[in-house]
């Protein structure tokens, strides 16, 4: 019960030992996860799961993106959804998954419920992300690679411990609260291209809220279901690695503290490749036409994540190295989710252009990183290469968010990102009252 018992005593973490520097990217993820969501509003999954909200009805407590008030599992789950809805929000590559979407909502419900303040929600959030990162590091890259959706899987464990210490939970109902979440969490990468892809996020939010309500009724469950004979670990991966999950603990170390943060509305996965060639683009003054071939080198495991060779929808393009290759190059503007649409899978430029690029994976190379090489019509070669870890100093990555949600939201965005000094003196109910849209 080691490990079970350090996510214990993690999600119970005083808040004098959290970083300071990790809970100002906390607030940065909280204002990125809000941009994120209120541009997801209008989605036609977004749509749906409010329409769903509404006719199961119950007790008006928690926030809705852009609805009303519904009980706390039901705000979770539509706005984890919402907020997954244009593939926008944060990932960490450690834990191999989005964190904001699937704790957030948890965190928020659970505050709005509680009458929590927001520094409570953020350092709820804080704990959560860590547990689930810690949880998808012992799952390895060999649970995701059987086809599970980590957002969903660990990321439950995450929004269950935030919702968990929201709730005030002590340590013996935590315990059981991470027991039930090893019982109810979910989530497949099939569903990668439809609905259900942001639908796991949801999921992963709804069970957090409801594992950590059962356990604060007295629900009891397994002394270790995450780690036990027969526990999640043990059924979800064939590699488990408990140790490499609690190298350089908390509170000295936080993972989360490499979180990344989308610039472009498409898989993570595609990052390092825009960014490359955006710069070989911008360096060399290049046109689409310019190009005669790409090749590509990316991480072995996103050639079964993003390597759509033919989408036929605005989502599955969002998934296509193929497609996000011509559409950088010929410098349409990736970072807006109205430039996916259904019509640009059928672009005969891009289609023809999509003949021109080959990609093969690379085990030098990490989740974060792309190489490659560039022939142009001139009959020079030029090597590309770009890393997502590259360490972007806070107020760098702020000022970055601050753009993305004014380009997403336009004033809308700008005014989200000037709440944030205001953030430390705000409850959550104010906060969860901004999300209506």
């Amino acid at each position: 019960m080691a490990f079970t018992q350090y996510l214990i005593d993690l999600s119970l973490l005083p808040r004098d030992q959290l970083q300071d520097h990790e809970l100002q990217l906390a607030r940065y993820s909280l204002l990125d996860w809000i941009t994120c969501g209120i541009a997801g509003i209008g989605e036609p999954l977004a749509e749906k799961l409010r329409q769903f909200a509404d006719r199961e009805g119950g007790m008006p407590v928690a926030s809705v993106l852009g609805g009303t008030r519904v009980p706390p599992r039901m705000a979770a789950l539509v706005n984890g959804a919402t907020s997954h809805a244009l593939d926008y929000d944060d990932t960490h590559f450690a834990h191999v998954g989005h964190l904001s979407v699937g704790i957030y909502p948890a965190a928020l419900a659970a505050g709005e419920e509680q009458e929590a303040t927001v520094p409570e929600v953020v350092e709820a959030f804080l704990v959560g992300a860590e547990v689930a990162i810690r949880v998808g590091v012992v799952l390895g890259s060999a649970h995701y690679n059987l086809g599970f959706h980590q957002t969903a899987t660990a990321g439950a464990f995450g929004a269950t411990a935030a919702a968990g210490r929201l709730y005030g939970l002590d340590e013996g109902r935590m315990r059981a609260a991470l027991s039930l979440c090893a019982t109810r969490a979910s989530g497949l990468k099939s569903q990668f291209g439809t609905m259900g892809k942001p639908y796991n996020a949801g999921i992963a939010a709804a069970n957090g809220v409801e594992c950590a309500q059962l356990a604060g009724l007295g629900f009891t469950a397994a002394d270790d279901g995450l780690m036990a004979v027969q526990g999640f670990v043990e059924t979800h991966t064939p590699e488990a690695n408990p140790a490499a999950g609690w190298s350089n603990p908390p509170p000295e170390t936080f993972m989360f503290r490499d979180n990344k943060y989308k610039l472009h509305a498409c898989c993570h996965g595609l990052h390092a490749m825009i960014e490359a060639l955006s710069e070989a683009r911008s360096g060399e003054g290049l046109e689409l036409a310019d190009v005669t071939a790409v090749h590509l080198r990316t991480a072995p495991r996103w050639l079964r994540v993003c390597n759509n060779p033919a989408p036929r929808t605005g989502l599955e393009a969002k998934f296509s190295y193929k497609w996000l290759a011509g559409m950088t190059l010929r410098g349409d503007a990736t970072g807006s989710g109205r430039t996916y649409t259904d019509e640009i899978c059928a672009d005969p430029e891009l289609t023809a252009f999509a003949n021109r690029v080959t990609v093969e994976g690379d085990e030098g190379l990490s989740d974060a990183q792309a190489e490659g090489e560039l022939t142009l019509a001139d009959g020079r070669k030029l090597a590309i290469r770009h890393d997502l870890d590259a360490l972007i100093p806070k107020s760098v990555l702020a000022g970055k968010l601050r753009t993305k949600a004014e380009a997403v939201l336009g004033p809308r965005g700008i005014a989200i990102w000037d709440r944030l000094a205001a953030l430390d003196d705000m409850d959550a109910r104010t906060l969860g009252n901004g999300l209506s849209g």
